[in-house]
């Protein structure tokens, strides 16, 4: 049977894992879903059609799934999804989507630190590292094993790259594409992240590629797409260069020079 504290309110209808723990003072909604070995600390609030996995640990004044910001909201049930092994710290806000039966979603194994703030429709991937006060606008995609300093600012409907790393205080405006490490404001991509790709086991064969494709579209003169085209013409088309071509061309936005 969960361990629920008696002054969490739990209201009926919420779906709380039997080796789940409710600490002092949280408040669930009755849409809830909280999985094996999910804890919340204390005083966190829980709100409307929202799913947290397994093992998640929740520190105090964290609300979940609270009402979408977006003024285009019309109602319905849409709602955030969080799966398993995630660290959320204190006073992070992650909103619902929009849409009715739309999710903000964030991935297995992130670590979401104090202060940040992940707005309506955005999508958060495995093993990201967002530190403290950080402010994630609407729309937003953050791929895979990206690390986001602190008190970053990112304007809606961006993208950043699988095993970016962005410094503190940047503001990030354009599309950064993966495995680069990107600092400033406006942002400005700076190098490539061999540390990250090493810990992440990225073959050497593809942090060679990665490096080469760096110096093609950051330190050579030309129209993106064409620089694009050379790195697929000169650079071993590794699984890393593949999706940083994929990438890149996809940018709605434009990437970050």
């Amino acid at each position: 049977m969960a361990q629920i504290h008696p002054t969490a309110i739990v209201a009926d209808g919420a779906q709380i894992a039997d080796d789940a723990i409710i600490g002092p003072y949280c408040t669930i909604s009755s849409e809830a879903v909280i999985g094996s070995g999910t804890e919340l600390v204390s005083h966190v609030v829980i709100e409307g059609n929202t799913t947290l996995g397994a093992g998640n640990r929740v520190s105090p004044f964290a609300v979940l799934g609270g009402k979408t910001q977006d003024l285009k909201f019309k109602g319905g049930k849409p709602g955030v999804k969080i799966g398993d092994n995630n660290t959320i710290r204190e006073y992070v806000t992650i909103n619902a989507a929009t849409n009715d039966g739309a999710y903000t979603t964030v991935g297995n194994g992130c670590h979401i630190l104090a202060y940040s703030h992940i707005a309506h429709c955005c999508h958060i991937g495995n093993g990201v590292i967002i530190v403290n006060a950080c402010q994630i606008a609407g729309h937003v995609v953050i791929e895979d094993f990206a690390t986001i300093e602190g008190s970053v600012g990112i304007v809606q409907f961006l993208r950043v790259g699988s095993m970016a790393y962005i410094g503190a205080m940047s503001k990030i405006t354009k599309d950064v594409p993966p495995y680069m490490i990107a600092h400033g404001d406006p942002i400005q991509v700076r190098s490539f992240n061999r540390i990250g790709m090493e810990r992440r086991g990225v073959s050497e064969a593809g942090r060679k590629a990665v490096k080469e494709a760096y110096r093609i579209l950051y330190r050579r003169e030309g129209p993106v797409a064409d620089l694009l085209d050379r790195i697929e013409a000169e650079v071993e088309q590794t699984p890393e260069i593949k999706h940083l071509l994929e990438f890149c061309r996809a940018s709605e936005n434009g990437i970050a020079r």
